[in-house]
């Protein structure tokens, strides 16, 4: 699995949209095995996302992220994380581990918020 992750200073990139490096991390099993550095060039959302997708990418961690961006990225098959805050040293461990949720990675005000719209948008649906 290829883990890409929008960074700047070596801490999760706050605003993906403009956001020009990506560290891209070769996952087996539950280990890294290599990693690299990436810079974006494409700006517009669908550029962008078929750039994201082309390296190989299965899952993006991000912070926030526009709505257009990250349907653009989900609909090339790119499962994205976004709203996430933090130092790379400790996110990419804690993903690895299966435990985003429990270190407060979620930018401040997010996390609940997005599991609200989640619900009451599977409340609308019949």
């Amino acid at each position: 699995m290829k883990v890409a992750i929008a960074h700047w200073q070596d801490r999760i990139s706050p605003v993906f949209d403009v956001s020009d490096r990506l560290c891209l991390i070769q996952i087996e099993g539950q280990r890294e095995v290599s990693r690299e550095n990436v810079v974006l060039k494409m700006r517009d959302p669908f550029g962008r996302a078929k750039e994201v997708a082309g390296l190989g990418t299965n899952v993006l961690l991000c912070g926030a992220i526009s709505h257009v961006l990250e349907k653009a990225i989900m609909a090339t098959g790119v499962q994205v994380i976004g709203f996430l805050c933090g130092d790379l040293g400790a996110v990419i461990p804690a993903f690895l581990q299966g435990h985003l949720d429990d270190g407060g990675f979620f930018m401040p005000g997010c996390y609940r918020q997005r599991q609200r719209h989640r619900f009451r948008g599977r409340r609308g649906r019949r």
